[in-house]
This record gives C-alpha cells, structure tokens and sequence, in this order.
C-alpha cells in the first residue's frame, strides 16, 4: 500500500453572509478524520469584506503533526470516489505546483451531507497538501500522488 506523505495539510473555505456559520464548520469537519486531536488542528476564521462590502468570514484550518497528517490522508484516500480519483490522475499535472503542493476542491454543500464530492465551482472546501517527496520537484510529487491514488 503506497502511503503519501506530506509536511501539512491546509484547508480553506469561506462562509458568506447568507450562509450558517455552524453549517460550514459541520462541512470543513467532514475533511478531519475522529483520530486527530483537537490540538493538532489549527483553526483559524479571519473575518473580511466581500467586493461589494459584505461580510465574509474566512476559515483556514492547518493539519501539521505527522500523525494527524497522517490519518487526514489515509481518511481522504478512503472517501474519494473512483471517479474522483480517476479525475485527479487525469488532471495530476494541473493538481500540483512547482513546490510540491496538491490542490483539491471539494463540494462544501456534499461535505455538509458528510460527503466528499471534488468540485471545481466556487461554493468549495480548497485541500491544499504539501507533499513529502525526493527529489522535491514537480514530477516526484505527481509520482508519489499517482500511486497514492491507484493503490
């Protein structure tokens, strides 16, 4: 079984004016495997204003211990569909960066169902994973990626 390993994991979605801040907390939760303990989650919400001046609430949660890191991937592997991930090897070169990070966006509506759906619209919980790889370069990053998720 080809385990990914990564530094951190990012999580990041916005809550606007309309929406249940609870529920969109319930959404991010989805991502967070039981195991991790709360203390290695850091979670952060930074309030800001949207382009006609309306509020918006910005979440940013960061997984940084290698346990929890850990089990946030082994969770995520488990819950992608096959279709999700016959998307993400499809589209690997466009997922990961020059520095070795893998972006994923998910449904934030589907992860409020308890539900992991990738979607590329706007309304998203945005997975950023910096991934442990040597020779740490774009191709032996979507290498690690790609056995990760054929496995």
């Amino acid at each position: 079984m080809a385990k990914l390993q990564a530094h951190h994991v990012r999580l990041t979605t916005f809550i606007h004016a309309t929406e249940d801040e609870d529920k969109v907390l319930e959404a991010i939760g989805t991502l967070i495997p039981e195991e991790v303990d709360e203390e290695d989650v850091i979670f952060d919400i930074a309030e800001t204003s949207g382009y006609f001046g309306n509020p918006i609430k910005v979440v940013n949660v960061e997984i940084k211990r290698s346990k929890a890191v850990r089990a946030f991937l082994s969770e995520l592997r488990e819950l992608l569909s096959e279709g999700d991930r016959r998307y993400l090897l499809e589209n690997l070169d466009e997922k990961v960066d020059e520095e070795g990070t893998l972006y994923i966006r998910f449904s934030k509506q589907k992860a409020y169902l308890g539900e992991l759906e990738i979607d590329e619209g706007e309304d998203v919980i945005q997975v950023r994973i910096k991934v442990k790889a040597f020779p740490m370069r774009k191709e032996a990053v979507i290498k690690a990626v790609k056995e990760w998720l054929e496995e």
